[in-house]
């Protein structure tokens, strides 16, 4: 194996036996479809995805003020739209 890491931590031989152990012992297939995929949903209706193109310094403005307020910038963007 050549260095091969995950998250910038070192991949062991040993941890290697263990995912090759727990992969032959089976998955309980029901509790890993209960953690589903992807990020969570905002609400009752599935929401989308929309590209939006911005100057840099409309994307500074935005950065600066998702960092004061503690929030992302999805958040900030979504409050502007409901304001």
């Amino acid at each position: 194996m050549a260095n091969e890491t995950i998250n910038g931590k070192p991949v062991t031989e040993e941890q290697i036996v263990a995912w090759a152990a727990e992969a032959e012992a089976g998955y309980d297939v029901a509790a890993l479809k209960k953690r589903g995929r992807g990020r969570p949903g905002r609400g009752a209706q599935p929401s989308q995805v929309v590209a939006l193109r911005l100057t840099a310094d409309e994307i500074a403005m935005l950065d600066a003020r998702a960092e004061r307020e503690g929030k992302s910038r999805s958040e900030v963007i979504r409050e502007a739209l409901t304001a």
